[in-house]
């Protein structure tokens, strides 16, 4: 059985990976929109996997005996000054989620909770691939500014990510 306080930390998580996921669509369309196909469909395909994070922490709830508690879930930003600014800004986010990961993850060894520990090591593991995985992608937008042709060919490199 879940203890309350666990709960409670896990129902707030879910909250933040709805948020994500909303983040990377309100993303996807704003790039959908200006035409660049490929940096919305990379957008889209974290959008689904921000989705698949939360149906992760609503499967562990409801597997430890506890109750999930949806939450109103905060309106994201929905335009960015460009596709820099919008991929910095999910970076930020995605270090924010390590931060509430690891604050998860220190409660859960504080309260000898082996079998949450055990289920928030996937998380851990998955934020350092989120944020490896936007790193360079910042990287070459900074190194490209406004520089058109090269924008169209990272938009064409990041499109071929799969969903």
């Amino acid at each position: 059985m879940i203890n309350k306080a666990t709960e409670k930390s896990i129902n707030e998580q879910i909250n933040a990976e709805l948020f994500s996921f909303y983040l990377y669509l309100a993303m996807s369309t704003h790039f959908q929109h200006a035409n660049f196909g490929g940096f919305a469909r990379w957008m889209r395909a974290q959008a689904q996997e921000e989705m698949s994070h939360a149906m992760k922490f609503i499967d562990y709830v409801h597997d430890r005996g506890g109750a999930v508690a949806l939450a109103a879930i905060e309106q994201p930003k929905g335009e960015w000054p460009s596709a820099q600014a919008a991929f910095e800004a999910a970076y930020a986010h995605e270090k924010s989620i390590t931060k509430r990961i690891n604050t998860l993850m220190d409660k859960a060894v504080a309260a000898k909770d082996h079998a949450t520990a055990n289920f928030l090591q996937w998380f851990v593991k998955e934020q350092v691939e989120e944020e490896a995985a936007l790193d360079p992608i910042v990287a070459r937008l900074q190194a490209i500014g406004d520089h058109p042709g090269a924008l169209y060919y990272l938009d064409h490199e990041l499109g071929k990510r799969g969903a």
